[in-house]
């Protein structure tokens, strides 16, 4: 019988669902609108991150996931109807079996709640879930099977995973609550601060992608941001720099560097030296953010790469651990999850 394949990166920004035979078939930000009366869906993904901050009081746009885990079961389980739906179809014969990705620092209660919001999804029972830094450690292609140290930093909205992989197994991992978001919030901080403008977390986001580098860069970037003026209360243009940017984001870059030196300090001399052959990947949205690569080669003295699509590595290896399920059963701990 025909068996369809997905794996999920239920991220706190994006979920990215991957399908055997495909690759990534969908990517859509983790937002819901709902109508604030009767908490009726009225859209999700991309048409509802299209709302955050422009829509009427009996609208309310929310993420159901905060920091990696649920924060809204009910929400969460609906946008995973929603997207599974909208890959497998509405009318399907057979469930498809279901890989999501968790970080690797939750709880089992948190853990339970992400495979019980995917089986009333619709997804065939059981579904599996796999470390985030292991599913982009195998979605970057390391060489993960022979006995190796490979160390992977996973940046993504909510949370920042670092572990050294070996063998399909995490040897020594991390996860701090630091990521894309928090750098959002520390930019949005830095423009009110600074110019006594109020930008939305869409306009911080924008001016991250844009010109955002965590070291100085040789030809500095300029961008116009508009927003509302503290003060005065009505519209007004501002002129923000990426040398502002990175001093704004200095702090929490600092912390996602001292998880991965917290990494570092604790791997077995062995993998140490694979590691210091092998360097650091880079994967995740995060990831993207100038110069990061640069900074953590500096701070650790380890050479850093970006994978080839750091964006997509969690949910190809989501797809790809389940179509080898085999290789690392031990490695997922099923009955703990």
């Amino acid at each position: 019988m025909f068996k369809r394949i997905v794996g999920i990166d239920l991220g706190t920004a994006n979920v990215l669902v991957y399908v055997k035979g495909k690759g990534v078939v969908l990517n859509e930000p983790a937002v819901v609108a709902l109508a604030a009366n009767d908490s009726k869906i009225v859209a999700v993904g991309a048409a509802a991150r299209d709302m955050i901050g422009r829509t009427p009081g009996h609208i309310n746009v929310v993420r159901p996931l905060k920091d990696g885990v649920i924060a809204d079961y009910l929400i969460t389980e609906a946008m995973l109807r929603h997207f599974i739906s909208k890959v497998c179809g509405r009318w399907r014969m057979v469930k498809p079996e279901v890989m999501i990705c968790v970080p690797a620092g939750v709880t089992s209660v948190e853990l339970r709640a992400v495979k019980e919001a995917a089986e009333q999804a619709g997804a065939k029972k059981p579904v599996h879930l796999i470390p985030e830094p292991l599913a982009a450690a195998i979605g970057a292609r390391l060489p993960l099977a022979s006995p190796g140290g490979n160390l992977v930093v996973d940046i993504g909205g909510g949370t920042t995973e670092a572990a050294v992989i070996s063998m399909y197994g995490l040897v020594v991992s991390r996860s701090v609550r630091v990521a894309g978001n928090r750098i959002d919030e520390a930019i949005a901080a830095f423009v009110k601060r600074k110019f006594g403008l109020i930008i939305g977390e869409r306009t911080a986001e924008a001016i991250k992608i844009e010109i955002g580098s965590v070291l100085p860069l040789e030809e500095e970037r300029k961008m116009e941001v508009r927003g509302r003026d503290q003060v005065s209360g009505l519209p007004k243009t501002i002129t923000v720099t990426s040398a502002g940017v990175s001093q704004a984001i200095a702090e929490p870059v600092s912390q996602i560097v001292a998880a991965v030196k917290a990494v570092l300090e604790q791997t077995p001399p062995e993998l140490s030296s694979d590691v210091i052959d092998r360097g650091i990947m880079l994967t995740g949205g995060g990831a993207l953010l100038r110069n990061l690569d640069r900074l953590l080669a500096q701070e650790t003295g380890v050479s850093c790469h970006v994978a080839e699509d750091p964006l997509s590595c969690v949910a190809i290896g989501a797809g790809l651990a389940l179509e080898n399920l085999d290789l690392l059963k031990g490695s997922l701990q099923e009955e703990d999850y």
